[in-house]
């Protein structure tokens, strides 16, 4: 008895970690988090988001890490979500997509916004979509001469996600987002830089370099000042004069049982420069 043939099989994909994806480091107080997925231009999949959401979250309660820097590997900075990842379900209902919207890409962004340690984010290449989003969320954005952003979703027939028509009306007013928004067009890094979208741009090969020297000035600063001042400043774009006002005075309050202020204050009456341990 002869046995048929076998059909041939297909060698199995490597298996992808997000440990491996998402590289990070500290050094210098300066908790480095890279996107590593170069192949895919670092379209973030689950994994990998979840990864970011829980550095974030350690750099906030790690008394060592001081500031963040947020880059990538390769030519692109974060292409956006996967949408090639993982199956689309068969049945789905009705608040699906808006819980997955609000446990995705929503607890990203809210995790750059609520770091207590300030984030820079350096853009080495194209940030589209969510990877924009990314980057905009961040405390301070630096792009190298190369980057671009670009709201790809309308050219999916998608609306905005990952907090982006909160994000960009802030930060150039409701019709210049309108306009990046309705077109999709890529928005070259000078051109984001004149809009106020970017802090600053680089040569490419004067990005990483820069990028360290503005973390490592950040964390030799105030720690705990920086993130009441990153607090207020993001809140008051929600909030009326009163309440801003009153966030500035608790802030204050909070801040002044630092031993930093009262290192800042010190050294301001020796005339010398502060030495701060973010405490």
């Amino acid at each position: 008895m002869t046995s048929s043939p076998r059909e041939p099989v297909e060698p199995a994909e490597p298996v992808e970690h997000a440990e491996s994806l998402i590289l990070h480091r500290t050094d210098n107080g300066v908790s480095h988090i890279t996107l590593n997925r170069p192949s895919a231009l670092n379209a973030l999949t689950r994994d990998q988001r979840e990864r970011l959401i829980d550095l974030l979250a350690a750099a906030s309660a790690a008394p060592d890490v001081r500031a963040v820097v947020i880059d990538a590997v390769g030519r692109g900075f974060c292409a956006g979500a996967d949408l090639r990842g993982g199956k689309q379900p068969r049945d789905r209902v009705a608040g699906d997509v808006a819980r997955t919207i609000r446990l995705g890409a929503q607890r990203l962004i809210a995790a750059v916004l609520d770091c207590e340690k300030p984030v820079i984010a350096a853009v080495n290449g194209t940030a589209a979509g969510l990877g924009a989003h990314l980057a905009l969320a961040c405390d301070l954005v630096l792009a190298a001469e190369s980057a671009a952003f670009m709201e790809v979703f309308v050219r999916r027939g998608l609306v905005p996600d990952g907090g982006g028509a909160y994000l960009l009306p802030r930060l150039v007013g409701p019709q210049r987002a309108k306009e990046l928004m309705f077109f999709g067009d890529a928005l070259p890094a000078a051109e984001a830089e004149r809009l106020g979208l970017v802090n600053r741009v680089v040569p490419d090969a004067e990005l990483a370099k820069t990028a360290r020297a503005w973390a490592e000035r950040l964390a030799a600063g105030p720690t705990r000042t920086l993130a009441l001042t990153k607090q207020l400043v993001n809140a008051s774009l929600d909030a009326d004069r009163g309440a801003a006002f009153a966030a500035e005075a608790a802030a204050q309050e909070i801040n002044m049982t630092t031993q930093d202020a009262a290192e800042g204050v010190r050294s301001f009456t020796e005339r010398r420069t502060p030495l701060f341990r973010g405490r």
